[in-house]
């Protein structure tokens, strides 16, 4: 805050300079009397003075704008930037050699480069994936997905992602934004305490994967300042360092889809890893409760899914073996129909049991 201050006055200084200057260099070019040169060099002074206090704050945080974007992008990206500009400039010099002698043409030449050379830029920092493929013959989906794992605030306060790390499967870099870790201090803080529940442990869950062996975790200093929210942060750094996103955001799941972002969804493996049951098979289950159907009764395996078992409500709280007749798959998971076993009119002995 006070190197702030300090810029604010000094650029403040330099306007009431200006404006001097220009005030002076106005009245003796020009044939004016004393009264009214005083006047016009006043006036050019506060005009320096005013533009210069409103407009310091604006250049100092476009520059530390700046600053910021080339400290928090990684380097193959700013090579891969100063590549494509040195592009732009090269085609910027050859297209000048034959606009110089139009009218106006230098003017032209030097808008060219301008805008070539930012473009090249540009493109050589966004579609650095793309370029190295074209050199080294590899596939752009491979190197992106060789990079690392941007982590959203869900995934973390769920959990998961700690068990899975331990069992060796994600054997990629989890990063996680300053922006990501400010919102989990900020729930960790909160006067509700289910909120202020769900922050702790999301900061256990960073604290046990900072621990944990077999993960890689790092921090990336994103631009936490302006109204763009967490979400929309992770899709614009998740685009522009070719990271993917794990969530078990549904919404986030969705957007970052459609910009083109690849996305870990931790329900989505889940509900892939759920055992499958087979119609004919049987299973042992115990009727915990009636169904909405009249004699029908409800059990659950150990993962979750219900089991809807037909003239099952006489054998309330107690264990059955029953018979998978069919599969349901929903939006919300999968719905196993069965029925006691021999009730099925087929007396002969199943394949396996599952119990």
């Amino acid at each position: 805050m006070r190197t702030e201050r300090w810029a604010r006055w000094a650029g403040t200084g330099l306007g009431v300079i200006g404006g001097f200057i220009l005030g002076y260099a106005v009245v003796r070019t020009g044939e004016i009397k004393p009264p009214a040169g005083a006047a016009i060099i006043a006036l050019t002074t506060l005009e320096g003075l005013i533009f210069a206090y409103l407009g310091t704050p604006y250049l100092f945080g476009g520059w530390r704008r700046v600053t910021f974007r080339l400290f928090s992008t990684p380097l193959p990206d700013l090579v891969s930037g100063l590549m494509g500009m040195v592009a732009g400039l090269i085609v910027a010099v050859l297209i000048g050699y034959f606009v110089h002698d139009f009218p106006y043409g230098v003017a032209l030449s030097a808008v060219l480069a301008l805008l070539l050379g930012l473009t090249g830029a540009q493109v050589g920092m966004t579609r650095r994936n793309e370029i190295s493929a074209l050199f080294s013959g590899s596939s752009p989906l491979e190197e992106r997905r060789a990079r690392g794992v941007l982590l959203d605030t869900s995934v973390i306060i769920d959990g998961r992602v700690l068990d899975l790390v331990r069992t060796g499967f994600v054997d990629l870099p989890l990063i996680v934004p300053r922006s990501v870790l400010k919102e989990l201090q900020y729930v960790a803080d909160a006067s509700d305490p289910t909120r202020r529940n769900r922050g702790r442990r999301g900061l256990e869950v960073l604290t046990a994967l900072q621990e944990e062996p077999k993960a890689t975790l790092r921090f990336h200093e994103d631009d936490t300042s302006g109204e763009l929210d967490i979400d929309a942060r992770l899709v614009r750094l998740a685009k522009q360092t070719g990271w993917s996103v794990m969530t078990n955001d549904f919404n986030l799941n969705r957007v970052a889809r459609l910009e083109g972002v690849s996305v870990l969804n931790l329900n989505e493996l889940a509900n892939a890893m759920k055992p499958i049951a087979i119609p004919g098979e049987d299973l042992n289950v115990t009727v915990v409760k009636e169904g909405k159907e009249s004699g029908q009764g409800v059990a659950y395996l150990d993962d979750g899914t219900m089991v809807v078992v037909e003239n099952g409500r006489r054998h309330l709280n107690s264990t059955v073996l029953v018979t998978v007749t069919s599969i349901l798959q929903t939006a919300a998971g999968r719905m196993i129909f069965a029925s006691p076993t021999g009730q099925d009119g087929n007396g002969r002995r199943r394949a396996r049991v599952r119990t």
